[in-house]
């Protein structure tokens, strides 16, 4: 009976331990600190330069990546050798927009906080007025909020992953009216190029994105055009799952293109055959879009780069 008694604490233990080990990490607070950048930026692959406004320099600006529950106490510097106030909008943040999102002039440093209370993949951009030309010009970026419970059997743990971030170049920088009206805009960019990683149509293009075979790659795209919406397909491929905005709750299979509305994110899975080295073409469909730069090329190999698509090698530059 002593050794029943025993055996049932012993058991309750484990079973209590294994309940606390299965359990999502805590939330967290997380730090992010951008900076304005009105700087020039190389908008092609030939190195052609374009007088850009940026969040760190680079367009899109840095991946944010938290967990679902997480706060993200943000603070954007906006420094006073700049020429205009900017802003930060967060499409993952529940806040007030008179407030958190107001702007700061050159010289101030603009800081809230938020929790991102819902998992998935969101835009974020810069709304200091006009913000159209903000976005133009390039002050936008991706947030990805990862679901507290991690990966499962609808949300599989991907090999590989990508951040596309899908713009309209507006050569006229200075043009805001243009923008609005969509009228002057030349090239699509692809995380901040023209033909970014598409070697086949730019013989300039020294990137590509890289698998193996067989391998499941996930790929995070917002489309951060002023004014048109794309269409995602995969050229020689189908999306194995889809996941609206980016919430695993939101899983649909087998689609071949996926319509994204000015300034949504969705999380796209594609599985290349195992049996062989494939190519994929991801384009936005509407080919006013693809042919001015919209194609981005994934190569599966067996001898893809190990570090590609994983860390901090989401975002290729």
């Amino acid at each position: 009976m002593q050794y029943l008694k025993r055996t049932g604490v012993l058991t309750a233990l484990l079973a209590t331990t294994m309940v606390f080990s299965a359990a999502p990490a805590l939330a967290k607070t997380v730090k992010v600190t951008m900076h304005a950048m009105e700087t020039t930026v190389k908008i092609d692959n030939q190195g052609t330069e374009y007088p850009a406004w940026t969040f760190g320099g680079h367009i899109p600006g840095p991946v944010v990546r938290v967990k679902e529950g997480d706060t993200v106490d943000f603070e954007l510097i906006n420094p006073a050798t700049n020429k205009f106030s900017h802003s930060m909008d967060f499409h993952a943040a529940i806040v007030d927009v008179l407030k958190e999102f107001a702007p700061a002039a050159p010289g101030e440093t603009k800081r809230f906080k938020f929790d991102a209370k819902y998992p998935g993949v969101f835009m974020y951009h810069c709304g200091a007025t006009p913000m159209h030309q903000h976005i133009a010009r390039g002050m936008y970026g991706i947030i990805i909020v990862d679901p507290k419970e991690g990966y499962t059997k609808q949300y599989p743990k991907p090999d590989r992953e990508y951040v596309l971030v899908q713009g309209q170049f507006f050569p006229n920088a200075d043009d805001d009216h243009a923008m609005m009206e969509n009228m002057g805009w030349t090239n699509s960019l692809i995380n901040g190029k023209i033909f970014h990683y598409d070697p086949v149509h730019d013989p300039d293009a020294t990137l590509a994105l890289a698998a193996k075979p067989g391998e499941r790659v996930r790929i995070f795209y917002v489309n951060a055009n002023v004014n048109l919406p794309a269409a995602i397909h995969p050229i020689a491929g189908i999306w194995d799952r889809v996941y609206i905005n980016g919430n695993p709750r939101n899983a649909i299979y087998g689609v071949a293109t996926y319509n994204l509305a000015v300034s949504e994110a969705v999380t796209l899975d594609i599985v290349s055959p195992a049996d062989r080295p494939t190519n994929n073409a991801i384009v936005d469909h509407a080919m006013s879009a693809a042919m001015r730069g919209a194609i981005t090329v994934l190569m599966n190999t067996a001898d893809a780069d190990p570090k590609m698509g994983k860390g901090d090698n989401i975002l290729p530059r």
